[in-house]
């Protein structure tokens, strides 16, 4: 009988998570903050979903707007009780949902802007946006960072925390090309592309997209 593989992210302690990826060497906790408050601002949204949101990745920032309603979701029970003790009393209404996203059970009410940072190098891509469509308000925006690759710099930086390192092979890299294809097919309109090099050399793909309100 094959031996069922448990999903690292189940694995990987948040303190551990955390620490490597906000340590000057990685320095992408800080990125991500950067680029969903500069969505939140631009796109002036009511609610928010944040994907793969760990332990509340980026939600000190969102407390200082006036959202009606912030969404987080995490496959890892641990991960969604420490975003739930840091920020339950930070918004209005915070739902937490402890489930793989593209579980059929993970279910909210629909958000006008979805934000998925780093997330979809870990899933499949086309099943991810039929997804977060129906996330999503008629309108409503995704906002997508994804890592680029790096002829000089490795896709997981090396890390003193070794439970990381169980990432290793179980990341790829997804095309920012392919990606915008599958995003049309799914129904959704680019709004804007561009990249960006962090410091340490890695360098990210940004995109906006909008789902088309008849899809």
């Amino acid at each position: 009988m094959k031996e069922e593989v448990t999903n690292p992210w189940l694995e990987i302690p948040l303190e551990e998570y955390e620490e490597h990826m906000s340590s000057p060497t990685v320095a992408q906790a800080q990125y991500l903050t950067a680029v969903l408050k500069g969505l939140v601002q631009s796109l002036s949204p009511s609610s928010v979903a944040v994907l793969g949101c760990a332990g509340g990745n980026g939600f000190e920032m969102l407390s200082a707007y006036d959202l009606r309603r912030v969404v987080g979701v995490d496959m890892n029970p641990d991960y969604i009780a420490a975003a739930r003790k840091r920020y339950e009393h930070r918004f209005s209404t915070l739902d937490l949902l402890c489930y793989d996203f593209l579980s059929r059970e993970c279910l909210f009410e629909p958000v006008d802007f979805v934000f998925a940072g780093l997330i979809l190098e870990y899933i499949d891509v086309e099943e991810s946006l039929q997804r977060i469509k129906g996330f999503l308000v008629p309108n409503g925006y995704l906002g997508v960072v994804l890592q680029l690759p790096s002829a000089t710099v490795p896709h997981l930086t090396p890390s003193p925390f070794k439970s990381l390192m169980k990432l290793e092979n179980f990341m790829k890299l997804v095309s920012p090309t392919d990606f915008e294809n599958q995003a049309r097919s799914s129904g959704f309109v680019i709004r804007s592309a561009n990249s960006r090099t962090l410091e340490t050399g890695k360098a990210f793909y940004e995109g906006i997209f909008q789902r088309n309100k008849g899809s």
